[in-house]
């Protein structure tokens, strides 16, 4: 059975978009199809498989190389690329994090993500030494992953009716960071009684998020009907979501939906999974406010003008330094009523 048959077993179908006429100028008639197509998938799941996007296999593979060459080292060794955790930087060990406290949601346990990671993004960086060929494949998937992100804010400019220069002026220098995650493992670790969760329910903070993954079981999407579905990317796909500045901007007509990765166990292990995740966030200093087309005549906004930078500063704390960010109310009550 594959991915697309089995989401769609549940009723809960995440849609294909091809975006290849944005990609290389195809014709208008084609950018208008992908336009609609792209607004409705953002208003009805937040989750869309992307196609026609133009990232060479040989840039992914490469990217596969370096995660599986970084992740592949001892714990010991890893552990030398930590960085303070406002950085959002370097290496993040298993069990350090927590993402459902970006909601303000309790976990099992205090900070329990069975996941690793590692982030670089714009600006300065910690490189690991080994192997030699990490930087340059990661740098290049960053390369392309930007570029895929750029030419769907491009498409969002048009979807939402706003100037094609909107997204330039609020993510002109964006806050653009690459997460690598890498759910495997050692055995004896697992605690098989508990609740595993490989990454807490949360929902993305910037924009828009493009993610390369395995085509391995864990990755799952709140649906409407307050259900977990699974989700795996097609073949050639990547997997593409809003985050909440789409969210605040449309007033939650675009979903900036919940999601999270539950490991599967096998003979008392975690299957392995990897992905990395392009986190397209905006500028720091962007205030964001809600379109006004999407706030219905009387009624005021679901949320209060925020920058970027304070936004993401309220999510991270939570996340990675363990303090609830209170100011998810909406978020939060959503994971409790699925629960």
């Amino acid at each position: 059975m594959t991915a697309q048959t089995e989401v769609m077993a549940s009723d809960f179908v995440v849609p294909t978009v091809d975006i290849s006429a944005w990609v290389t100028g195809g014709p208008d008639e084609a950018k208008t199809r992908t336009v609609g197509e792209l607004d409705r998938a953002c208003r009805s799941v937040g989750f869309v498989q992307i196609v026609g996007h133009g990232v060479p296999a040989e840039v992914t593979d490469g990217l596969a190389d370096a995660i599986d060459g970084f992740f592949g080292q001892t714990l010991e060794d890893k552990k030398r690329y930590i960085r303070p955790a406002a950085e959002n930087r370097g290496y993040s060990p298993p069990k350090s994090e927590s993402l459902s406290y970006s909601l303000g949601v309790d976990p099992v346990t205090r900070m329990n993500d069975f996941f690793e990671a590692y982030n670089i993004g714009v600006g300065e960086n910690t490189w690991p030494e080994s192997p030699l060929a990490f930087r340059p494949q990661v740098e290049a998937h960053f390369r392309e992953a930007r570029r895929v992100a750029e030419t769907l804010t491009g498409i969002f400019a048009a979807a939402l009716g706003v100037d094609p220069g909107f997204f330039d002026r609020i993510a002109g220098h964006s806050i653009d960071v690459l997460r690598m995650n890498n759910y495997a493992l050692e055995p004896g670790e697992i605690e098989l009684g508990a609740d595993l969760t490989g990454m807490g329910e949360h929902t993305d903070f910037g924009i828009v998020t493009v993610l390369w993954a395995d085509q391995v079981a864990g990755l799952q999407v709140l649906g409407t009907d307050n259900g977990w579905h699974d989700v795996r990317p097609a073949d050639g796909a990547l997997l593409v979501n809003l985050g909440d500045i789409s969210a605040r901007l449309t007033n939650d007509v675009w979903m900036s939906t919940l999601h999270r990765v539950k490991p599967p166990v096998v003979d008392g292990t975690i299957e392995r999974r990897r992905s990395a995740a392009f986190f397209h966030d905006g500028n720091g200093d962007a205030l964001i406010e809600t379109l006004p087309q999407f706030v219905p005549e009387g009624e005021e906004p679901l949320y209060d003008p925020i920058t970027v930078a304070d936004h993401i500063a309220a999510k991270l704390s939570g996340s990675r330094s363990g303090h609830k960010n209170t100011s998810a109310i909406r978020e939060a009550a959503r994971v409790l009523a699925a629960q």
